[in-house]
């Protein structure tokens, strides 16, 4: 069985695989005739998730619970990677998540987790694959960072911080790896129809009302801006335009407005 799944073919794995973004990635790979190493913390949902895309999809998939918000997480997600004899050829970094409130009154453990999750065990997956990668001179990495990557994100300080962090160290390693064969691409999605909003408590601000893009059209946009080697995507016009007046912007009137979407 060991060899049979070796020999697969191109391999794709994905944190945070069972909903929002990350699933629509996962179904996209497998379209595309990936297999697929599905990471995420609930095991039931992984094991569905890793059912449907083999039984619809005709792919083989590897389902692999984690919290990666354990420092031993990506050790252990590599090492069983490694022990499968498996070539991953594009690495997603997904998994991700938010909390709203004031950081003088947060819980601590909330915001290490965040950080762990959201910088820590991207970078440390990506320092454990990326050596293979540029041993066979081809492969493909995709950060998911956030509009919250352009700009400080009130009452969601240390998410808008670890998201801004995902922005520089990709498009950083993104121009280390040029003419390698390896290609590092930032997707940075506005608000989308994902739990997102649930788990970080968004959803009663004036952010969550705002224009929601759909998981499945994210994941297309960054799906395609990585095939194609772009370091980085900002999906759906109303995110571009936005972005894009940020440069034009005092750096307080951004402040004031991100004040405004996200009171608690």
């Amino acid at each position: 069985m060991k060899q049979d799944i070796a020999g697969a073919g191109r391999w794709a794995l994905v944190t945070g695989a069972t909903h929002g973004i990350g699933y629509e990635l996962c179904r996209r790979f497998a379209d595309d005739g990936f297999g697929v190493v599905l990471v995420a913390r609930s095991a039931d949902r992984l094991s569905e998730v890793a059912q449907e895309i083999e039984k619809h999809r005709h792919v083989p998939t590897l389902a692999l619970p984690a919290d990666l918000s354990d420092a031993a997480a990506a050790e252990e997600v590599y090492s069983y990677v490694r022990g499968r004899d498996i070539s991953v050829d594009v690495l997603v970094n997904n998994a991700g998540f938010g909390n709203l409130g004031h950081f003088a009154e947060a819980e601590w453990e909330t915001q290490r987790q965040m950080m762990q999750v959201n910088m820590a065990t991207l970078v440390e997956l990506t320092r454990l694959f990326l050596p293979e990668m540029l041993r066979r001179g081809s492969g493909r990495i995709l950060n998911v960072g956030s509009t919250g990557s352009f700009a400080p994100v009130p009452y969601m300080a240390v998410y808008g911080a670890t998201k801004a962090f995902v922005l520089s160290f990709s498009e950083a390693l993104s121009a280390e790896l040029e003419g390698t064969g390896v290609t590092v691409t930032a997707l940075c999605p506005g608000v989308t129809a994902t739990q997102f909003a649930r788990r970080a408590g968004t959803e009663n601000t004036r952010l969550a009302r705002m224009n929601k893009m759909a998981a499945g059209d994210v994941a297309r946009a960054g799906y395609q801006a990585m095939m194609n080697s772009k370091p980085r995507v900002v999906p759906g016009l109303f995110n571009k335009l936005l972005i894009g007046s940020l440069r034009f912007s005092h750096r307080n009137a951004v402040l004031k407005l991100g004040k405004l979407l996200l009171h608690p």
